[in-house]
């Protein structure tokens, strides 16, 4: 039975990312978390790289796995290609990067599944995708009625290019209300989301409320995905717009946010999603991929 090895930097989305392309692939996996011994150590590893010189002195110490018995090792984030590779050749094992692994070379992974919005260049083993991977299953959290409709909200938070904004936020709920006044009202927020945007859903009826900073440790939307007819999700979210895309048939509403730049991949993502009718069948894209 074929068996995968996922590499790990403990971020929730790209771990995530990994574990849908195993899951997609039908193919059982381990998870090893690694991180590098210091910003330094990370600096080494583009260097190292670009010389074909590999080792685990980079890390910290983590767990050992009897890596010959895997199949693949699959990794997202540029904490993990570096190890990923590391294993992959001593061990004589398939390697596959998800997401592009920009500042290490890309021409001795085995398969790199990028996605369009990095613009990845056209190489035999780069296979384009044109959202994150994800795979959804509900969680059973939520039971809706059967003669009512639902409307689920996604908010996201912060970043380099958006700044969460009251107001747009409270008039697109208000929007929601007005429009929407007998359909059922989800609502979720994100480890980004500001304190005052947590305190203004506080002040809605919805059906569901779940605040991260309340409840880091449930998360609702894969039953959103299964039970809403209409979604509102802030264009920051780039997982949460691409897990939409690709696990529902509901109408995506993309909530706009002022941004410091424009045409980013955020801008390219939505886009995408906005002019894209059908679900993604990330099955399609993966059969290329043989381990």
């Amino acid at each position: 039975m074929k068996r995968i090895l996922i590499i790990s930097d403990g971020k929730p989305g790209h771990l995530n990312q990994s574990i849908a392309f195993c899951k997609i692939k039908n193919i059982s996996y381990d998870i090893l978390e690694v991180k590098f011994c210091s910003r330094i150590a990370k600096f080494f590893s583009y260097v190292f790289d670009k010389f074909s010189f590999y080792t685990d002195d980079l890390f910290l110490s983590h767990k050992k796995f009897n890596y010959e018995f895997y199949d693949a090792v699959v990794s997202t984030g540029s904490g993990t290609y570096y190890f990923n590779k590391y294993i992959s050749k001593k061990y004589n094992i398939k390697s596959i990067s998800l997401m592009l692994p920009k500042s290490y070379r890309y021409s001795d992974f085995d398969y790199i599944v990028a996605q369009s919005h990095d613009n990845p260049p056209k190489l035999g083993n780069i296979i384009e995708i044109p959202l994150n991977l994800s795979y959804s299953i509900p969680k059973n959290l939520l039971k809706k009625e059967s003669n009512k409709k639902a409307i689920g909200i996604i908010i996201g938070g912060d970043n380099d290019i958006f700044k969460m904004e009251f107001e747009k936020i409270k008039s697109t709920l208000d929007e929601i209300f007005e429009k929407y006044p007998n359909h059922l009202k989800y609502v979720t927020t994100s480890r980004r989301t500001p304190k005052q945007i947590d305190n203004l859903i506080e002040n809605y009826k919805f059906d569901y409320k779940l605040i991260f900073s309340k409840e880091p440790n449930i998360n609702p939307i894969s039953d959103f995905l299964a039970l809403c007819e209409e979604l509102y999700i802030t264009i920051d979210s780039t997982s949460m717009l691409s897990e939409a895309k690709a696990n529902s048939e509901a109408n995506i509403n993309i909530i706009n946010l002022d941004s410091k730049k424009e045409n980013t991949k955020f801008h390219k993502l939505a886009n995408l999603v906005k002019n894209t009718k059908e679900k993604i069948d990330f099955d399609a894209f993966l059969k290329k991929i043989n381990i």
